[in-house]
């Protein structure tokens, strides 16, 4: 294992571009092959009561949990280094970054990552949707709309004695050691989540629901663990540990598209958006479910533009989307996580009502 770590270190680049691709790329199949949607999940619930769909994307909640935890305390990766565990807690852009998000992934017809797997099938729609999400994205980080972010961000952002770990925040509440706290909070959360999901017959009698759940979950484990072994400090630029996320790497996928030559290597974020693209293109022409489609009409359009913006803003101003923060997120036992995952269901429950209005009237 050892020699494997030096080995990963040494060459780090190469490692993390060809990893991040070949996660992606399961990732992209997985999610092709076993119809794995958040936003589709919130859809089911709604229309037909049927909450399979939901419990699949908890059960990768509970798989990235449990095996990244796992990971931390083999100290295979530290968390402590991730974007996740900062030592503030910026509740307003979690809430209303989630909020944003879920009405638009409703409107662009599935999350940014549920997108990536649908340009794969042939659906010409989602590569608009990309494009808005990825250049909206860079408007919210550092273009025109950065500014107000960063105003809003430094304005409501509470400060912490520790990070918005929910370990570290008993453990400072309490007086226990957070060591303690990191089991008690992975087993209640982790094995919670798996009790109420294969607590459902329904759930239990659908291999492609819990497939596709534990099939998620476990490309961000591995995501989290090849970045995690990867961090060298005395890097001259130390990449720090993340799994799978799609909003900012998707505006960082466009960039690298425009600026190749200038840098050849493809991080982790991009390689595995590319990864992700090329894995459900590979599903949808095995399972022969490739086809064409464009837009219906103009609201179609219209709605799928729309919602790709809400995403690209909604994605930064809450760190990450159904996968980055309701998967990957969730994992580090991150509070802004947790809290995000519930604004983006509440706001798939609004983009769905809404949806539903536009379409009636």
């Amino acid at each position: 294992m050892e020699a494997l770590r030096e080995q990963i270190v040494e060459h780090a680049p190469l490692w993390l571009a060809w990893g991040g691709f070949a996660i992606g790329a399961v990732f992209g199949w997985v999610v092709q092959q076993t119809n794995f949607c958040a936003m589709g999940s919130i859809s089911d619930i709604v229309s037909f009561a049927d909450y399979r769909r939901f419990r699949a994307w908890l059960l990768a909640s509970a798989v990235a949990v449990l095996g990244t935890q796992a990971l931390a305390i083999a100290g295979l990766v530290d968390l402590g280094l991730s974007m996740y565990l900062a030592t503030s807690l910026n509740w307003l852009g979690h809430s209303v970054g989630g909020l944003l998000f879920g009405i638009g992934m409703v409107f662009a017809g599935g999350c940014t990552s549920r997108n990536l797997v649908r340009l794969g099938g042939g659906d010409l729609r989602a590569l608009v949707v990309l494009l808005v999400v990825g250049i909206t994205a860079y408007m919210t980080l550092g273009g025109i709309l950065g500014p107000a972010r960063a105003w809003i961000e430094g304005h409501t952002a509470v400060g912490l004695d520790s990070t918005q770990s929910a370990a570290a925040l008993l453990a400072a509440a309490s007086g226990a050691d957070e060591a303690t706290w990191r089991w008690i909070v992975t087993g209640a959360l982790g094995l919670g989540l798996l009790a109420y999901c294969f607590a459902s017959a329904d759930f239990r009698a659908s291999p492609r629901h819990y497939v596709g759940g534990i099939g998620v979950g476990l490309c961000v484990v591995a995501g989290w663990a090849l970045t995690g072994i990867a961090y060298d400090e005395f890097a001259d630029a130390p990449r720090m540990p993340i799994s799978l996320t799609y909003v900012r790497p998707t505006g960082d996928a466009i960039e690298y598209l425009e600026r190749f030559t200038a840098a050849p290597l493809a991080g982790f974020g991009v390689a595995s958006v590319f990864g992700a693209l090329l894995g459900a293109l590979a599903g949808a022409l095995a399972s022969g479910r490739f086809k064409l489609t464009g837009f219906a009409d103009r609201g179609d359009t219209l709605r799928n533009i729309g919602g790709g913006a809400l995403m690209g803003i909604g994605g930064v101003l809450a760190l990450g989307c159904t996968i980055g923060q309701g998967v990957t997120g969730v994992a580090t036992l991150a509070v802004g996580s947790m809290l995000t995952l519930v604004a983006i269901v509440v706001g798939g429950v609004i983009g769905m009502r809404w949806l539903e209005r536009l379409l009636d009237a």
